[in-house]
């Protein structure tokens, strides 16, 4: 691709999206006019680069959006929310989250990862189904459920957060505390419009077995390979007894090994590491001193504070999805409702599966459905 065609195409999206969000904050919209100026919106946060810790500046072009909406969001590093005017303390909190930041590109996408490309219904791109689809749609829910003046059950606070695809600490645990108080929080994660009511944790263990080196030829010294050999069978053959209907058993698994300096040295120490996905009846710290009590090896937990998470199936918006189709399921992916500290479930656009994937896509009846069913879901 040339550079001057690069210079071309983004001016002519950048002039499209002045163009379309020139609309008056007070205009209700037609599900249409929402879907198109969602698309228009993915399509020039797709041509901005914004992977995970280097996001300024597609927080920059939501945050143009929302101003061009009416909106005065409130930005902390390149984590942005605005809240609904009509605030009252007798109703509850309702969060609408998705993130603007990306994973690297992989090497096998056979388009350019930046260039928006729209084939008949469908909209290529890093980051259009994880999680732009979400964040754009949600934004647009936000925008035509506050202009309509309908009388909501819910205050609707939207946040796009950054840093989520590596969890870390200027994303969403940056805002937690500035937010309004919240009570529940629809999370835009690509699930096929399903309700994902539970989420597995993630812990990450870092596992050290010690020996005593000396020359291999003479048999001498204490293999530190040897003495993991139990630990490593352990966790291996072990089963957590607490098994959830949505999520399964905790699982773990020893996904790193690395031990010996030279072939004729008995090595003394192997470092292993372990992934640990929890399920909403265990807390990491509980399970982290079970592996340490189990095994001979020093055992070391980069983190605790990815959590498994579960909404009940009774809290009326889950319920309210059940009565409009949905089925819920548990999602074995993390998102940032791991470090949310009040109930959430995950709704979205696109399929977790395309998520990470190269020539990543969403399709624009995925967005368009989206808006529809988060305004019957909060509204109705």
């Amino acid at each position: 691709m040339c550079l001057k065609w690069k210079k071309e195409r983004k001016h002519s999206i950048m002039c499209r999206f002045l163009c379309k969000f020139a609309v008056s904050k007070q205009e209700i919209m037609t599900t249409e006019e929402l879907t198109q100026e969602a698309v228009s919106l993915l399509q020039r946060l797709i041509a901005t680069p914004s992977v995970s810790r280097d996001e300024g500046k597609a927080a920059d072009i939501m945050q143009e959006a929302m101003e061009s909406y009416g909106f005065t969001p409130t930005r902390v590093g390149n984590n942005l929310w605005i809240k609904s005017e009509d605030w009252s303390d007798n109703r509850p909190t309702l969060l609408l989250n998705a993130h603007i930041d990306t994973v690297k590109p992989v090497a096998s996408w056979t388009r350019d990862p930046f260039a928006p490309t729209i084939e008949g219904d469908t909209l290529y791109g890093l980051g259009s189904n994880d999680c732009g689809g979400g964040l754009v749609s949600l934004l647009q829910v936000f925008r035509e459920l506050v202009n309509s003046k309908k009388s909501l059950p819910y205050n609707l606070v939207y946040l796009a957060s950054c840093e989520e695809e590596v969890s870390g600490v200027n994303g969403i645990r940056n805002v937690i505390d500035k937010l309004p108080e919240i009570d529940v929080a629809i999370v835009g994660e690509p699930t096929g419009m399903q309700p994902a009511v539970a989420e597995k944790g993630l812990m990450v263990i870092d596992m050290t077995a010690h020996g005593k080196s000396g020359h291999a030829a003479r048999g001498e010294g204490i293999n530190a390979i040897y003495e993991a050999l139990d630990d490593m069978c352990w966790i291996r053959n072990y089963k957590y007894q607490k098994v959830s209907d949505f999520l399964g058993p905790t699982v773990m698994n020893l996904t790193v090994v690395n031990s010996g300096t030279q072939h004729n040295v008995i090595p003394d120490e192997c470092k292993m590491i372990v992934d640990v996905r929890t399920n909403e009846n265990y807390d990491n710290e509980e399970v982290f001193r079970f592996i340490d009590e189990h095994t001979k090896s020093d055992c070391k937990a980069r983190s605790y504070h990815l959590r498994s998470s579960k909404i009940s199936l009774d809290h009326p918006l889950v319920k309210r999805c059940v009565a409009m189709g949905k089925k819920p399921f548990g999602s074995p992916t993390l998102s940032d409702q791991a470090l949310m500290p009040w109930e959430s479930f995950k709704l979205g656009p696109g399929e977790s599966s395309r998520s990470h994937s190269a020539d990543e896509f969403i399709r624009i009846s995925e967005i368009r459905d989206a808006i529809e069913t988060y305004i019957r879901l909060i509204a109705d």
